[in-house]
C-alpha cells in the first residue's frame, strides 16, 4: 500500500507538516504575530486585513477561514493573538480549533499590556509549544488520506496544452489511490461549466455547480461588468489566451476525469474522498488560502507566465509547460513538463512526473515556495467594511 510520512493528530487526521501557527484575529494584531514568528524558528503567522468592521456573512467568512486554517492537519499547534475589542471572537475561534485536539493558546494585546509585552508573552508561549511539537514523530499514512488542491495562475497557452492536462493525470492517480482532489476558481470555469456539470455524480450536484456560477455572474453584472467574452488578464493575453472560454477549457483539465462528488463553499471542509469543486475566486492567494482552510495538504499550481506565491500552511508545487519561463524562473518552479510540446514527453509521462513530486512532497520534500519562505495568505471578502 502506498503511503506518505505524516503526523497523526488527536482527531485521527494526518498532516504532512507540523506547523506552529500564529493567528491574528484582526489586522491590529498582525505586527505582534509577525514578530513572534520571526523570533521563534519553524513558526508561521498569517497576517490579514480583516477581523473588524465586518458584519453578517462577511464576518462569518473571516472567522471560518481563520478557524479552518487552524484546523488544517498540517498545523500542529496554534497561538491566537487578539487585540481585545474586534468583532472576531478569539475565545470562540480557539474553541473552533480545539475540536481537533491540538493545543491552542489565546491572549489579547490590550490585557497583556501593549505590543512589546505581547510579543514577549507570545514568544514564550511559542517556544514552549514548538518544543512540544518537535517531539512528535512521523508515521506512515495511507495515500488515501491525502487531499490535494489543483490551481492555475499566470496562465498562458502552454497551461491548457501541457501543464493542466498533465496535472489532471496526476489528479486521477491520487483519486485511484482513494485520495481527494479539490478544484476551485469559479471565475475560471465560466464558458466551460457545462463540461464540469456533465461530470457531476448527481443532477443535484450539477444544479449546485450552475448555481454558484450564476450567483457569481449576477454579482459581476451588479457591478456593471461582463465576464463572458473577456476576463483574460494582460498576462494571459500576452501568453496567447484570447477568451474566457479558451482559458476555462484549459483550466478544467487540471482536475482529471473523475466524477464530481460535491460542490462546497469557499473554505468549507473537503467532505470525503474523490473530486470536489470549491466555490472560490480565481485570485491566486485567496483561492489557495480557501483550499488550505478546507483541509488540503498540498496545492498543485500550474503557471505559464510564472508566479512565486506559496502558502503559510500547505506546500505549493509549481508546475509549468513553458520552457522559457522555467529556465528564467527556475528558483520558483518545481516541475517542468514543457517537453510535452516538443513531443518528447507524453501526457502520461508528464502526469507521472507530477504524481511523483506530490508523493515526494507528502513525504517531506520542500517545495521551492517553502524554501524561499513564501507564506502568502488572504481571505476572500463578501461585503463592505463598516
Amino acid at each position: 500500500m502506498s503511503t506518505f510520512m505524516g503526523y497523526r493528530r488527536a482527531n485521527g487526521e494526518a498532516g504532512i507538516r507540523n506547523h506552529l501557527l500564529i493567528i491574528p484575529t484582526v489586522i491590529c494584531s498582525n505586527q505582534v504575530c509577525s514578530r513572534i514568528a520571526q523570533l521563534v524558528p519553524d513558526t508561521v503567522a498569517i497576517p490579514h486585513q480583516h477581523g473588524c468592521s465586518q458584519i453578517g456573512a462577511d464576518k462569518e467568512r473571516t472567522f471560518n477561514v481563520l478557524a479552518g486554517t487552524g484546523r488544517n492537519p498540517n498545523v500542529g499547534g496554534v497561538i491566537i493573538v487578539s487585540l481585545g475589542c474586534e468583532v472576531v471572537d478569539p475565545i470562540a475561534l480557539a474553541e473552533a480549533i480545539k475540536v481537533t485536539g491540538k493545543p491552542v493558546e489565546v491572549f489579547d494585546i490590550q490585557s497583556v499590556g501593549g505590543s512589546v509585552k505581547a510579543i514577549q508573552h507570545g514568544t514564550k508561549l511559542a517556544k514552549r509549544m514548538r518544543q512540544e511539537l518537535d517531539r512528535q514523530e512521523k508515521v506512515e499514512i495511507p495515500l488515501s488520506e491525502l487531499k490535494v488542491g489543483v490551481k492555475c495562475g499566470g496562465s498562458d497557452a502552454t497551461s491548457g496544452l501541457a501543464s493542466n492536462p498533465a496535472l489532471g493525470v496526476a489528479a486521477d492517480r491520487l483519486i485511484q489511490q482513494g485520495g481527494s482532489i479539490v478544484i476551485g476558481e469559479t471565475t475560471e470555469i465560466i464558458g466551460a461549466e457545462h463540461v464540469l456539470a456533465g461530470r457531476c455524480r448527481t443532477p443535484e450536484i450539477s444544479e449546485q455547480l450552475y448555481h454558484i456560477v450564476n450567483r457569481f455572474e449576477k454579482e459581476v453584472e451588479r457591478m456593471g461588468a461582463d465576464m463572458r467574452g473577456g476576463n483574460p488578464s494582460p498576462g494571459n493575453i500576452a501568453g496567447g489566451l484570447t477568451t474566457i472560454e479558451e482559458k476555462s477549457l484549459g483550466c478544467i483539465s487540471k482536475c482529471g476525469t473523475a466524477p464530481i462528488e460535491g460542490v462546497i463553499e469557499y473554505a468549507e471542509q473537503i467532505p470525503g474522498q474523490g473530486l470536489y469543486f470549491m466555490d472560490s475566486p480565481g485570485n491566486d492567494i485567496e483561492c489557495v488560502s480557501g483550499m488550505a482552510a478546507g483541509g488540503a495538504h498540498i496545492v498543485c499550481f500550474t503557471t505559464g507566465r510564472g508566479t512565486p506565491t506559496g502558502s503559510a500552511v500547505v506546500p505549493v508545487i509549481k508546475i509549468t509547460g513553458n520552457k522559457q519561463m522555467y529556465e528564467r524562473m527556475t528558483d520558483n518552479m518545481d516541475v517542468d513538463v514543457s517537453d510535452m510540446l516538443t513531443g518528447t514527453l507524453s501526457l502520461e509521462e508528464a502526469g507521472e512526473r507530477i504524481w511523483e513530486e506530490i508523493q515526494e512532497v507528502s513525504r517531506g520534500k520542500l517545495t521551492k515556495a517553502e524554501i524561499l519562505g513564501h507564506q502568502e495568505f488572504s481571505i476572500n471578502r463578501i461585503g463592505p467594511s463598516l
